[in-house]
Formats: C-alpha cells, structure tokens, sequence
C-alpha cells in the first residue's frame, strides 16, 4: 500500500479557522478500505477530527458498485457529505494513479464545506461532476457558473459513477457550491495557434468550406505541411482544435469557443467539425503542444490567483485523459507547475473524457483542456 497526504490551514483565528487536506492511497487491499484510508490520511493531514464534506475520487476499478467505498469514507470522516465521481486516473498534489486501484480524497472543515444548492444563481459558481450519457444542455444552461469534469474513459465507454450525500446520483450528474470560500477558475486548453485567424466565409451544416475565400482543408494541410505536423495516417485530428469567435477582437483577447475536428473533405476542401459554425464568424486552427499547455496553465493560474483575496485554501483540477501523464511523457508536468506556484496547497482532480468551465458567458463542454478552480478564505484581505 502507497499512502501519501498534504494539508494546509488558512491564517484566520478562532475557531472560524478553514481547514482543508488531501489524502492519497493505492494497494491491493479491499476497495472500501482504500477509500477509508484516503479520508482518515486527509483528516491527520488538515487537523481535523471530522469533516464537513469529502471529495472523493475513485479509481475504475470501484465504478461497478461504489456504494460499500462511500460509506466506508463517510464512516470515517463522520460525515454523509461524500461527493465525487469514478474516473480511469485519479490524483492530488502529491501522486497520480492511472491502472491500478487508487482512492483520493480532500476533506473540508470548521469555516468550509459543499452544498447543495436548489436555486442557484446566474453567478453561483458549481462543482460539476458528470457521466458521459448524462451531459446535455439543458442543465448545462440552467443558471449558475459550472465547472469540473465527465466521468468515464476516454471513449466515453466503460464503467463510471458520480454520487452525492453519500450515495449514487440517480441523475447521473451531480453539483455543489462551495461554502465559506470565493473561488476562481480558468481553463487552460493547451494549443498553440498556426497562424491569424480567418473569416468564416461559407459553411454547409457542420462543414466549413471556406475561409477567407479559400478552401478551409487546403489551407489547414499547408499549415500543418509548414509545422512538420502532418502525420502517415493524414491530418493530426486528434491534436487541432477549431477556435472561433464572431469577431477577430474577440479571439485575440481569448473570448473564444473551441470545436474539435470531426473529419477532413479533401473532395470539396471542406473540414466538418462537431460545432456549427456561421458564416461572418472567425476561426483560427489550434495544434496541442505541451510547452504551450504548460504555458496556458501558467497564465490560467495567475489570472484565477489574481481574482482571490488571498492564497488559495486548496485547488481543483480536472483534466482531459489525453493531456496528464499521457501527453508529458509519463509525469504529469501540470501538478508539477501547480505545485511551483503553491507547494503547501492541497490539490485533487480526475482525469476524464470531457472538462466544463464557464468561458465567454456560457458554460461550455470541453475537450483536452485543464480546467483549475483555486479557493480562498472569503475572510482574506
């Protein structure tokens, strides 16, 4: 069995004092007693002796029958608050585990805690956690700042479960407001930009024919010859991303949306993408690039730091499966640079198939991103 746990105190006095910690386990032992094991790490770690609410992540390998892990969690943490989801990789700040049964957990106490919340507002910031057969945009639009993860592997296939209040979501999705705290999130989607954006200047359904008057696939293959980054099997697919925006101000200050890349048309020189476009719009060609996503995160957790009164109590991570271990060659360089900027914060995430963040007023479901949430004392000055 590996065992590992941080925890951090915010420096308010009495005791309003907030307190949270991260708990890390894996081994071969019984599954419940991993998660139980994560929980009573985080307890030692934050001081507390019992938790107001528990963030627990779950390897894969519980997704079939969570249950007996949530309650063994909740017993130890003397709590019923138990919020979380299974994911095929798991971590916080101190290890990672992608294969192999691991249970993460952050416990919240004294000042600090989850909530559910039945009428949130336009502005309530929500932790947002999803199976892949439960995203849609009906909630997704429904009031409230929502941000986290999807469940599942990276096909959206495979065994996944979300809970709340120490139980199974029947929903399949659940969301919580954290208490006590003002936080601040940022996505960061790791791409560099080919070149200048482009027009949008004819487009059939899903398919962008042209830009800027000339054929949309031409012109991507160019730019791909011109980096080095076309590949034996064609078009890099899995690393372009379509960024638009409806006017070119607006994508160079970063409000844009981003579209995967579906398929290449080299018949007619159109590229489908997953979102339907409008003519007048404009459209850059993204490639992800690692020290661009180091870079992007560096930016993200500035701008999200900047937006809190004071150091961040803990953080949250959700990141796409395809960005972590598998995109930085077996470390995950993103915990690496979070822990650069806060080497006593407490961090956890999951690796999924899907982020959401709240970006350019709508809350958007996204692909190979990072998305942080930092969270400070609301008593901080």
């Amino acid at each position: 069995m590996r065992v590992q746990g941080q925890a951090y105190s915010s420096g308010q006095s009495g005791d309003d004092r907030l307190k949270a910690g991260t708990g890390f386990v894996r081994g071969r032992q019984a599954l419940p007693e991993l998660a139980a094991d994560a929980v009573r790490l985080a307890l030692d770690a934050a001081g507390l002796q019992i938790a107001n609410s528990v963030l627990l992540f779950l390897t894969e390998e519980f997704a079939e029958n969570p249950l007996p892990a949530i309650r063994a969690a909740a017993v130890a943490a003397s709590t019923t608050q138990v919020t979380g989801c299974s994911a095929t990789g798991i971590f916080t700040e101190q290890d990672w585990a992608l294969d192999t049964p691991a249970a993460a957990a952050l416990v919240l106490g004294e000042g600090v805690a989850l909530q559910h919340l039945p009428d949130p507002g336009a502005d309530q910031l929500l932790l947002t956690l999803t199976a892949p057969n439960a995203v849609n945009t009906t909630w997704l639009e429904l009031p409230g700042r929502r941000f986290g993860g999807v469940s599942g592997d990276v096909t959206g296939q495979g065994p996944f479960s979300v809970w709340e209040n120490g139980k199974g979501a029947v929903r399949g999705y659940c969301e919580v407001a954290l208490q006590g705290v003002t936080g601040a999130v940022s996505a960061a989607h790791g791409f560099k930009l080919l070149a200048q954006a482009q027009q949008v200047s004819s487009v059939r359904g899903y398919d962008v024919k042209t830009l800027s008057a000339s054929p949309a696939f031409t012109g991507l293959l160019q730019l791909l010859q011109k980096c080095g980054a076309v590949e034996d099997e064609g078009l890099p697919y899995h690393r372009l991303m379509a960024v638009f925006a409806d006017s070119r101000e607006q994508l160079e200050l970063g409000h844009y949306k981003l579209a995967s890349l579906v398929s290449g048309n080299p018949e007619d020189g159109s590229i489908t993408l997953a979102r339907q476009l409008a003519e007048g719009q404009w459209l850059a060609w993204g490639l992800r690039d690692a020290e661009a996503a180091l870079i992007n995160l560096g930016e993200c957790t500035e701008t999200a730091s900047a937006l809190l009164p004071g150091p961040p109590l803990f953080g949250l991570l959700f990141s796409c499966m395809g960005r972590g271990p598998y995109f930085y060659g077996g470390v995950d360089r993103d915990i690496e640079l979070l822990k650069q900027y806060y080497p006593s914060m407490p961090l956890i995430g999951f690796y999924g198939n899907g982020e959401i963040a709240p970006m350019s007023g709508s809350n958007e479901l996204l692909q190979y991103s990072a998305v942080l949430g930092l969270f400070a004392s609301e008593g901080q000055v």
